[in-house]
């Protein structure tokens, strides 16, 4: 394990709206923001067609094909994220979130493709003083969080 210490700086309140795409907004906000470090919760809907990350096709395979599955109907959803700058300084938001619809559920990472449906509510928390930032796996080719 890895880790590193950070503090709380601001706290932002954003309503999304209909049809715009999750992760773009939250990436753009937090680089106008310059938000360098976050947690994100989200909350609301997703349009029918939204995409998301549902695991590899094979485990044991590097780099790794993802399964992408697209939510079928309007969904119901919740989701917590991070965000860390990447090696070029820009923003980059990891969230999984779970949608559901008429006792069904799905759960998956919003990268594929989440766009919002009427109501989108996300909180994010700004985290300061930290050296954590993604960094590009060569074997796996996942941005993942270096803390040192």
């Amino acid at each position: 394990m890895d880790a590193t210490e950070a503090k709380m700086g601001r706290v932002f309140i954003l309503r999304l709206h209909d049809g715009e795409r999750l992760d773009k907004v939250i990436e753009a906000f937090a680089a106008e923001h310059q938000i360098a470090g976050a947690m994100c919760f989200f909350l609301g809907g997703a349009q029918e067609k939204s995409a998301l990350v549902t695991g590899p096709r094979d485990g044991a395979a590097l780099p790794p094909d993802p399964m992408v599955t697209l939510l079928r109907g309007v969904h119901e959803a919740c989701g917590v994220g991070t965000i860390f700058s990447d090696e070029q300084g820009h923003p980059k938001l990891h969230m999984h979130a779970s949608f559901g619809r008429n006792g069904q559920a799905v759960t998956g990472c919003v990268r594929a493709g989440v766009d919002i449906w009427q109501i989108g509510e996300v909180v994010v928390i700004e985290l300061t003083g930290s050296v954590a930032r993604r960094a590009r796996d060569k074997k796996t080719g996942f941005e993942v969080l270096e803390t040192v």
